[in-house]
């Protein structure tokens, strides 16, 4: 009993430290917070030119109109759809093509070099190009938003399927699994985390590409 006690104060002093942090963390952001608001507020009545850095009380009033304009939102429904869709081809092209590179050297020593040498070409040079093939339209804006993302989706998901430690790849063969299973059992859900990663980056690399 005195050891459970023992116990129980500890997570107790352990949760009203955690509580302590917890509240420094949002006392300091809050701080920070407002000291931004009030460098942007001093700096706006400074250069006094509303076009060029409007006050944030203003620009609080110009994004609640945005909220409210049925014309801004149609259009910003419009652009979700196109991240989306370059988000769901890049995962779509680099997944596969990241496990495939991860689990086979050969694979990687043939298409890694026009892997490296695509994703050193700056995504503006192929604005003209993808106008071109594509047309105008949804085409082209497709194009660059998966073209930004399946590179981090490839390099991350190779990174998760190399990581993994051959005593995994061991285990499973000397207990009878197949390709198969060791693939949709140990690869799988132990490279999850690398190509979760490589699909934040790919999301955040869509969205400044799409402008």
């Amino acid at each position: 009993m005195e050891s459970k006690a023992i116990i129980y104060r500890g997570k107790l002093k352990y949760s009203s430290i955690q509580t302590k942090r917890s509240r420094q963390e949002h006392l300091y952001r809050s701080l920070m917070f407002m000291v931004l608001i009030g460098i942007w507020q001093l700096l706006a009545m400074k250069i006094g030119i509303p076009l060029l850095l409007p006050t944030p009380f203003e620009t609080l009033k110009a994004f609640i109109h945005c909220l409210t304009s049925e014309e801004i939102m149609s259009n910003m429904g419009i652009t979700l759809m196109r991240v989306l869709k370059g988000f769901l081809y890049a995962m779509a092209i680099g997944v596969p093509i990241g496990f495939v590179m991860g689990f086979s050297e050969m694979v990687e020593k043939v298409i890694g070099g026009l892997i490296d040498s695509l994703r050193q070409v700056p995504i503006m040079a192929w604005v003209p190009l993808t106008i071109i093939w594509l047309g105008i339209g949804d085409g082209p804006t497709l194009f660059m938003i998966a073209f930004a993302g399946v590179f981090p989706v490839i390099l991350n998901t190779i990174q998760g399927v190399r990581g993994i430690s051959k005593d995994y790849y061991n285990a499973a063969r000397s207990m009878g699994a197949g390709p198969v299973s060791i693939f949709t059992h140990i690869i799988v859900p132990a490279a999850l985390p690398d190509v979760l990663t490589g699909a934040r980056i790919a999301i955040s690399s869509g969205w400044m590409s799409v402008i």
